[in-house]
């Protein structure tokens, strides 16, 4: 649709102001001179507004309007420009002043040299689209120019020239320059081709050795994938060979480098009597020995020498060859003798950690001002996606041949379709070396000169990875380079910046991912027999490794890696590695089966495969899991979302108090009706969460402390919203108001569950408590009675948590050490229990109270209790007497004698045995009981401080609980046994004994229920020396150091009993 003149427009027949403005133009006067000029000139109306309307899609109008300018103030080129405006047709005046307004290069060649002009706006411009052929025949006409060197070269060149500005109007023509860039940088590498054929042409011609040699020409590099840039270094390789047996190897070396030499002048250099610009720099530098070598080789010499002395790198740079010009047949024959090398490289000694090297290497080169803006060479540039693309074909290549080809598009394409990359990260590597590759092109079509820099931003040169550039916007206007390359792109300048540093962020964290991925090195230093996994080749290698069933190793293979499924070729990428790694754990074949129970699981249609392939870590970290832990292998295939979690190490880190809170309300409303519903999703939050601890506490994450405090935080969360939920469902039953149950209940926790020292196995030591709530209205309302009401209330609890509701693992409630015993009332009224501790406890019972705290339910009443009950009697005014102290050390040998399985050593049992938990708790307890009463002014501390992501309204503690503060009244058997050390009751030496025993006592457990999954095993120092090392492994050392451990575990248990029956025994004088 053609511009309408304003009404303020400055002359007839050209644009005024406004519409200039519009257009992108700076100069509004020169720009108005020009117009003048060019209608003086013959510019018709009709042209002028055509011009006008393709300086809104112009790089730079000012540019491209003065280079129109030029163009009509010189006859020859006057007369080669359109003289009028067809509608409906070409739009040659668009594509003129695009390319004008790109290439300020361009429109001084095209002022100079009218015959260049067609290319854009004549016939010549159909050559941009031109075949191989057509264009071989046009510059073999150009080659055969002339009855000279000098004029074959000028006709060379100025052929190279017309077709090079052809190809550029054709994609300034192109509205989506990012999708037409594979095709651009195909039609230059066909065109650079046939120039190098022409050129040899040339050469062979001028050195006379047309009859004595063949020579061919190999392309590396950007022009061997052919995605070459339209100024670029051209890497070649010259292979020469004697035409007939009368040409001496000698003679073949000189007429070889004197043609190599010849072709490189008439491509780059600047030669008498030629009028046509060179065309690009030849670089021979990644020919066999690089620049210190022979410029020419017979095919022989290039074999000898990648075969016996190159290094891993060039392997890589020979990927991209490819025969260009000169003798085809040769150069097949070079390209042939040296695929299988390129294809076997990296089964080379430190293949990758060298290409690894390499690219650092590269980076490392860059200047300090320009590694932020290197379009190419820099994090994040096109050279993270070839080197990542190459290093996945070059590893995998090997035995896959789909995906041996040079272009880097093609390549990602044939990696996501082979399951080595998700087809996600291939889409976005597509797309973000398009969109730099553009960016690239642009940037040296400006001047036709080599360059791979962003426009230069000042003070905001670096950043945009890691943190953010000084960006000054309204510096981002006044930069030309950038505003034209943003134009270039149809995109503000900061949106620009935004898209590059985007791209760059994008490619720089896929190729991390994927380029330093460990499975890459395991798979390139096995055989050819070993990664196809061909059972019959791999029987032994199974053994080897650790399997102790190959045959059923083998089976597991051929399940894994049958048909053309997506999930079986991930698993042929995969699994390489992954019996490497199986193979580091104690148990390979229970870590291939889990695997393969997985795959059935999960493979058929879920993406986690894909993300293990994407995430070498969390593809490492579930291989040590799978091969040394049973509980949570079998844990991790009832939840596909937990493998997700050994890819992010903050997924791995428990949660805190307040997100189970959340997690257990979400729960609580609902289902405020369907027990059995409400019990699952309970039961499931702390399989769940369990087992997020176990995954971290097995890869590192999680320290043990961190574990057990979390382990408790999950059983207090539960135990809590069960209990609401319980007594909700009970005053709906009785119809009671929700907000006037008849009675408060709260539960105290005791035990290792009081200490917060929850095992992944351990059951919850609990009493609980109720007080009737007084409400005149109802007391004569039996369905109100308080103990009816809170003993169906304990029976809820007790079903959520316990019953046979769902097959959800229940959560163990014990409540064996409420007074009485088993034979007392599971719940017992405030009033009780006072009376019952004031006349009837024994010492053993003081004595558990050490481990009281509250738990759930109601605070206040949990509060009185543990002050007013409590207190008094587990931190007495007086220390026990030595008829107290009889009787604890009488319990204490009778429960170890009663509760130690049968057939269990003494010194094999990690909670009852000898130096065991048992002698470090009641040691620690006794101690307490003797020395508390030194501590009463703890009780007053003024701050409250709460476990580590805990609330105010859920931690549970007391003021004197879990203070930094040194205190005896702690329900933490560490904190308790640190004060004593400290107070000097206990020796460091003693003190250290003891908390190491502990400590690793406890891991030991730990470590044995995730190894067996069967808990009551888990106190078991296990015999075999198999099991041993599975013990070892899921405490994270090596798995053959089962017995070692064993051996350090048991030392530390027999120094232990030591010092606790030198402590637990001793006279109280001695003690006090």
């Amino acid at each position: 649709m053609p511009h309408t003149v304003p009404s303020n427009q400055e002359g007839a027949g050209f644009p005024g102001r406004r519409l200039l403005i519009r257009a992108g133009i700076a100069d509004t006067q020169a720009a108005l001179d020009i117009f003048r000029q060019c209608s003086s000139r013959g510019m018709s109306r009709g042209i002028a507004e055509a011009v006008t309307g393709a300086l809104v899609h112009a790089c730079d109008p000012d540019t491209a309007l003065y280079a129109v300018g030029q163009l009509y103030a010189r006859d020859e080129t006057r007369e080669a420009l359109p003289s009028t405006v067809q509608p409906n047709s070409d739009d040659v005046w668009g594509r003129l002043v695009k390319t004008l307004g790109a290439s300020k290069r361009i429109g001084s060649m095209v002022e100079q040299d009218a015959d260049l002009l067609s290319s854009v706006t004549g016939e010549y411009f159909s050559s941009s689209t031109w075949d191989k052929g057509m264009r071989a025949d046009a510059f073999s006409a150009a080659a055969s120019c002339g009855g000279n060197e000098t004029a074959a070269v000028n006709a060379l060149r100025h052929e190279y020239w017309k077709q090079i500005i052809a190809v550029a109007a054709f994609d300034m023509a192109h509205n989506d320059p990012a999708g037409v860039q594979p095709e651009v940088s195909s039609y230059i590498s066909d065109l650079v081709d046939c120039a190098l054929d022409a050129a040899v042409q040339i050469a062979l011609r001028s050195v006379g050795a047309s009859e004595d040699i063949l020579f061919s020409v190999i392309g590396m590099g950007k022009l061997g994938a052919r995605e070459i840039n339209y100024v670029s270094d051209v890497d070649l390789i010259y292979v020469a060979e004697p035409r007939h047996e009368g040409v001496t190897h000698a003679e073949l070396v000189k007429k070889g480098t004197a043609a190599g030499i010849k072709l490189q002048k008439i491509c780059q250099s600047v030669i008498p009597g030629v009028n046509e610009p060179p065309l690009w720099k030849v670089d021979c530098a990644l020919r066999p020995e690089g620049k210190a070598g022979p410029l020419v080789r017979t095919l022989e010499s290039h074999y000898e020498y990648y075969q016996k002395w190159a290094e891993n790198w060039e392997f890589q740079a020979l990927l991209k060859a490819r025969h260009v010009a000169g003798d085809p047949e040769l150069g097949m024959k070079y390209v042939d003798s040296t695929r299988q090398l390129v294809w076997n490289a990296s089964a080379r000694k430190n293949f990758v950690f060298d290409c690894r090297k390499m690219r650092e290497r590269v980076e490392s080169l860059i200047p300090e001002q320009q590694k932020d803006l290197e379009i190419k060479l820099g994090r994040g540039g096109l050279r993270d996606v070839e080197f990542t693309v190459q290093m996945l074909q070059l590893v995998h290549g090997r035995t896959d041949r789909s995906l041996r080809v040079s272009s880097t598009l093609d390549a990602l394409q044939r990696l996501s379709a082979g399951g080595y990359m998700s087809r996600k990260q291939s889409e976005a590597l597509s797309a973000d070396y398009r969109f730099e590759r553009v960016l690239e092109h642009r940037q040296q079509l400006w001047n036709m000169h080599r360059t791979h820099l962003f426009p230069d931003l000042g003070q905001a040169n670096r950043g945009g990875i890691e943190k953010p550039r000084n960006i000054d916007r309204m510096q981002l206007h006044d930069n030309k380079a950038l505003v034209r390359l943003a134009r270039a792109c149809s995109l503000s300048p900061e949106k620009l910046l935004d898209s590059f540093d985007a791209a760059r962020r994008e490619i720089r964290r896929l190729h991390m991912d994927i380029y330093y991925r460990p499975m890459l090195g395991d798979i390139s230093h096995m055989a050819d027999e070993e990664i196809r996994l061909s059972p019959a080749a791999m029987a032994e290698r199974y053994e080897s490794i650790g399997f102790a069933d190959p045959q059923a190793a083998a089976e597991h293979v051929r399940y894994l890696t049958r048909g053309v499924s997506r999930a079986a070729k991930i698993n042929r990428i995969l699994l390489p590695a992954v019996l490497l790694w199986l193979g580091d754990g104690q148990n390979p074949d229970m870590g291939l089966l889990q695997w393969r129970r997985l795959a059935e699981n999960y493979g058929g249609g879920g993406p986690y495969l894909g993300f293990l392939r994407d995430s070498p870590l969390a593809a490492k970290r579930l291989c040590t899991i799978l091969a040394n832990s049973r509980y949570l292998g079998d844990a991790l295939n009832r939840s596909a979302e937990s493998l997700t979690w050994l890819g992010n190490d903050g997924e791995l880190q428990p949660h805190t108090r307040g997100q189970l809170d959340t997690l257990c309300e979400g729960a609580y409303k609902r289902f405020p009706e369907n027990m059995r519903s409400f019990a699952t999703l309970i039961r499931s939050m702390r399989r769940r969460e369990i087992e997020r601890i176990g995954l971290g506490w097995m890869s590192g994450i999680t320290l043990s402390s961190s574990s057990l405090q979390a382990m408790t935080d999950v059983y207090d969360a539960a135990i809590d919203i069960s209990l609401k939920w319980a007594i909700r469902h009970q005053c709906r039953k009785r119809g009671i108001g929700e907000n006037r149950p008849p009675a408060q209940i709260s539960v105290i926790a005791m035990g290792r569950y009081g200490g917060r020292e929850v095992n992944f196995c351990s059951d919850a030591d609990i009493m609980m408590i109720y007080e009737p709530v007084q409400d005149a209205g109802r007391e004569a309302d039996e369905a109100a009675d308080p103990r009816d009401f809170s003993l169906a209330v304990v029976n809820d609890l007790r079903s959520i948590l316990s019953g046979p509701l769902t097959s959800e693992a229940k959560i163990d409630l014990d409540l064996d050490l409420r007074p009485e015993g088993k034979n007392g009332p599971l719940i017992r009224s405030y009033k009780s229990y006072e009376d019952y501790y004031a006349h009837w406890a024994q010492m053993w019972e003081h004595q558990a109270l050490l481990r009281a705290r509250y738990a759930a339910g109601d605070r206040d009443l949990a509060e009185r209790f543990l002050e007013r009950v409590a207190d008094p009697l587990r931190y007495p005014a007086q220390a026990p007497g030595e008829d107290d102290l009889a009787q604890i050390r009488t319990l204490k040998a009778r429960m170890e004698s009663e509760r130690l399985p049968r057939g269990i050593r003494r010194d094999r049992h990690l909670k009852l045995g000898k130096g065991g938990l048992s002698d470090v708790e009641w040691t620690v307890q006794l101690l307490q009981l003797q020395h508390a009463h030194q501590c009463e002014d703890t009780q007053a501390l003024p701050d409250r401080k709460l476990h580590p992501g805990s609330t105010g309204a859920s931690a549970g503690l007391k003021p004197y609980e879990d203070s930094s503060t040194a205190s005896l009244r702690t329900t933490s058997t560490l904190q308790a046994l640190s004060t004593l050390e400290n107070s000097s009751v206990l020796s460091h030496e003693d003190a250290a004994v003891l908390r190491s025993t502990w400590q690793v006592c406890t891991d030991a457990r730990n470590a044995h229920y995730l190894w067996s999954g069967r808990a009551n095993q888990a106190d078991i120092i296990p015999d075999d020396s198999f099991s041993l090392g599975g013990v070892a492994a899921c405490m994270g050392r090596s798995a053959h150091q089962g017995q070692e451990f064993a051996n350090e575990l048991l030392q530390k248990m027999r120094r232990c009993r030591e010092v606790a029956e030198r402590l637990f025994y001793a006279d109280t004088q001695n003690i006090q």
